[in-house]
């Protein structure tokens, strides 16, 4: 599958940090869909011996890597909040294996229907053509700031930076086909999930 290439019907599910969209595809995971994260493949692709590997070190350098040879994300995540370049490299290497082992997973995906996690989905510029629709997980930014800071333990200057880093909730919202508003618990979250799925159901047997 190029990045052209659409699924007879697929979804591509993202939103900012601290959102829920892992808590929102488990769920969509446990009414049938299949659910390919690209956070996933990335860690797969960055972990020791992973298929990235080489190529980031060769890079960046072998001070980018942990002892156990897995990508230093602190050391790189800071890298490049700071340096564009860097970025940009570092989503050279890591996007066309992204795409081509997200595409072969949903070549053997057999749920009703294929939602991809991506968390820059907006920001990539090229998922939109991938996707039949889009699902945006929103919340108020200040309960993004508290659900990340109570699970990460890092700072809220630190997660606004992360978020700063991200498109706005509004740019997202208007990005996004279908919405869902996760803030308010798991009671509230479901009968969005539920709705959403015999929605795609409907589309995805047409």
């Amino acid at each position: 599958m190029t990045e052209q290439t659409r699924l007879a019907f697929s979804v591509g599910l993202t939103g900012g940090i601290g959102c829920g969209k892992t808590t929102v595809a488990d769920m969509f995971a446990a009414l049938g869909a299949s659910v390919i994260d690209t956070d996933v493949i990335a860690h797969s692709l960055t972990a020791p011996h992973g298929a990235a590997m080489p190529a980031l070190l060769a890079e960046f350098g072998e001070d980018f890597a942990t002892k156990d040879g897995a990508l230093d994300r602190a050391k790189m995540r800071a890298l490049v909040f700071t340096d564009a370049s860097a970025r940009s490299r570092l989503e050279a290497i890591l996007h066309p294996r992204i795409r081509e082992a997200t595409a072969a997973a949903a070549a053997i995906a057999t749920g009703d229907y294929v939602i991809f996690v991506v968390p820059l989905l907006i920001e990539s510029g090229t998922w939109r053509e991938r996707v039949t629709r889009v699902l945006a997980i929103d919340c108020p930014e200040e309960v993004q700031v508290a659900r990340v800071m109570a699970r990460s333990g890092i700072s809220e200057e630190q997660v606004r930076a992360i978020m700063a880093a991200q498109v706005t909730r509004e740019q997202r919202r208007a990005a996004a086909d279908d919405i869902i508003l996760n803030d308010d618990g798991l009671d509230a979250l479901r009968p969005q999930v539920e709705a959403l799925h015999a929605m795609y159901l409907a589309q995805a047997s047409k």
